[in-house]
């Protein structure tokens, strides 16, 4: 472990994990919206948003701080990535949803919701492993579980596809339900993408 002579900013532990939390909700708001009726789902669509505009500030205050901060937990570059990645899959959950409202699509493939419980477990996950960035401690089994989930995500969007493409679907309908389910494979890359970064934080500072 590297000695440290200056204080460090703890601020943006809490801030990392307040950004995380937000995902967990917008992953949970998510799953609702697809499990809903077509009519009820513009409502949730709303919270959705919310839920991603709350992301984006969180956001922006971790950068703001980054900016103003002489002495931070951890490498700058590394706080600036991690905090863009926790962004970025927010930013991929809001758009799977805001096209499924958009599409006015009806009911969606019973494996397109297991791709959204992959999701939030992903959220969970990283939502715990953000307060560990104070101790380095206990991560390893964060990024490992991570990576099985994007596996096992992986497996389901082609067997997703090839359901798509195997049950004579008409192109537009085929189009429009493909997009969403590749913008939820998006959101799936992200979070391991997250964890990623995560086990090289970790390692540089072992």
């Amino acid at each position: 472990m590297r000695l440290r002579l200056t204080p460090r900013n703890a601020s943006f532990f809490d801030l990392l994990a307040e950004l995380a939390g937000h995902l967990v909700r917008g992953s949970a708001l998510l799953a609702e919206l697809l499990s809903a009726d077509k009519e009820d789902r513009q409502e949730i669509a709303m919270k959705l948003r919310e839920a991603e505009h709350d992301a984006d500030e969180a956001t922006h205050t971790i950068m703001r701080n980054l900016n103003q901060t002489f002495v931070t937990p951890f490498d700058r570059d590394d706080i600036y990535t991690l905090t863009s990645r926790l962004d970025d899959c927010m930013d991929a959950m809001e758009e799977a949803g805001d096209l499924v409202v958009l599409y006015q699509l009806d009911v969606l493939p019973e494996l397109v919701l297991k791709q959204v419980d992959v999701l939030q477990r992903c959220a969970e996950l990283t939502a715990e492993a953000m307060p560990r960035l104070r101790t380095m401690k206990d991560l390893p089994e964060y990024w490992v579980e991570i990576n099985r989930l994007e596996n096992e995500g992986d497996r389901t969007y082609r067997h997703i596809v090839a359901e798509l493409f195997n049950n004579g679907l008409e192109p537009i309908p085929l189009m429009k339900l493909k997009e969403v389910v590749d913008t939820l494979e998006v959101a799936a890359d992200g979070f391991e993408r997250v964890a990623n970064m995560v086990e090289t934080i970790a390692l540089k500072e072992s």
